[in-house]
C-alpha cells in the first residue's frame, strides 16, 4: 500500500508540474502573440488642438494628458477622440451647467507610462494654463509589469503639480485590459488583473494629491467586454464608440471640474 500511495503521489506531482510548466508555455506562447500583432498607429493629421463651442460663452481650457488614449489612437477623426467627444459634451453643455467655449489641446504621447507625465505637465503648463486637465494613461504601465505603486506615485506628483499650478484635473485610471480582444486568455485574465491592480494605486494617489478619479475599468469595463465594437481593428485601442464611452463616463467630473473654482 505504502509503495502504492508513493506512485500516485510521484504522479500526481508529475501531472502538476507537467501543468505548470504547460501553463507557463501557453502564456509565453501569448505575450509573443500579442507583441507581434498588429496595433493601431497614431493618424499623423489628427492634431489635438482646436476650440468648439460660441465664442461668446465662457471659456474652458481643456488639455489631455496621458497615453495613447489621450490622443485618439485607432480613430481618424479629432471628433471621435475622447478629446474630441469631451469637448463637443462641454461646448454643448446642459441647463445646469450652460455652454462653453472650449480650447482643446493634447500633450499626450502613444505608449507612454507614468514615468513619461513629468515631460507632458511641463508642455501642459506652456502658455496659457489650462483650466482642466485630463489624464489617461496606466494601460502600457500594467503590461510592461511596472510597479502599481511606483506608477502610481508617479502619476500622483504628476497631479501634484498641476494642482499647484491652478489646474483641476481629472484622472482616468487604467481601463479593463480583461476586455482587449488582441489580448487571448489566459493573458487577457492576467491583465485584466493586473489592470485593477493598477487602477487601485493609480486612485489612492491621485485622490491623495488632490485630483479627481474616475474609474474606468469599473464605469465603462462591462460595456467594452460585451460589445467588440467599441474596440478599432487591432483590439486593444479603443473605436470611435469606445472613446464615446469614455468621455460619457468622464463628462460628469470634467464638466463639475470646469464650473469651479480651484
Amino acid at each position: 500500500m505504502a509503495g502504492l500511495n508513493a506512485r500516485i503521489g510521484k504522479a500526481a506531482a508529475t501531472g502538476l508540474v507537467a501543468g505548470v510548466v504547460g501553463g507557463f508555455a501557453l502564456v509565453a506562447g501569448e505575450v509573443l502573440a500579442a507583441k507581434a500583432r498588429r496595433y493601431a498607429k497614431p493618424t499623423m493629421g489628427l492634431a489635438l488642438r482646436t476650440s468648439m463651442g460660441k465664442i461668446s460663452a465662457p471659456t474652458v481650457r481643456l488639455v489631455l494628458l496621458g497615453d495613447s488614449g489621450a490622443i485618439g489612437v485607432g480613430v481618424e477623426w479629432l471628433s471621435e477622440t475622447v478629446g474630441g467627444q469631451l469637448a463637443r459634451l462641454l461646448a454643448e453643455g446642459t441647463a445646469d451647467t450652460g455652454e462653453r467655449h472650449v480650447l482643446l489641446s493634447s500633450v499626450g504621447v502613444a505608449g507612454s507610462r507614468s514615468s513619461d507625465l513629468a515631460t507632458q505637465v511641463a508642455r501642459a503648463l506652456l502658455g496659457d494654463r489650462p483650466d482642466v486637465a485630463v489624464v489617461l494613461i496606466g494601460a502600457h504601465d500594467a503590461t510592461s509589469m511596472r510597479s502599481p505603486e511606483e506608477s502610481a506615485s508617479q502619476l500622483g506628483q504628476a497631479v501634484r503639480r498641476l494642482r499647484d499650478a491652478g489646474v483641476r484635473v481629472v484622472v482616468g485610471t487604467c481601463p479593463d485590459l480583461g476586455a482587449m480582444r488582441a489580448i487571448a486568455p489566459p493573458l487577457r485574465q492576467i491583465a485584466g488583473l493586473m489592470g485593477r491592480r493598477m487602477a487601485k494605486a493609480q486612485a489612492r494617489a491621485v485622490l491623495a494629491a488632490g485630483g479627481v478619479v474616475v474609474d474606468l475599468a469599473e464605469e465603462t469595463g462591462a460595456v467594452f467586454r460585451a460589445d467588440a465594437g467599441t474596440l478599432c481593428y487591432d483590439g486593444f485601442h479603443p473605436s470611435a464608440d469606445g472613446y464615446r464611452v469614455w468621455a460619457h463616463a468622464l463628462y460628469p467630473a470634467v464638466a463639475k471640474a470646469a464650473m469651479s473654482g480651484v
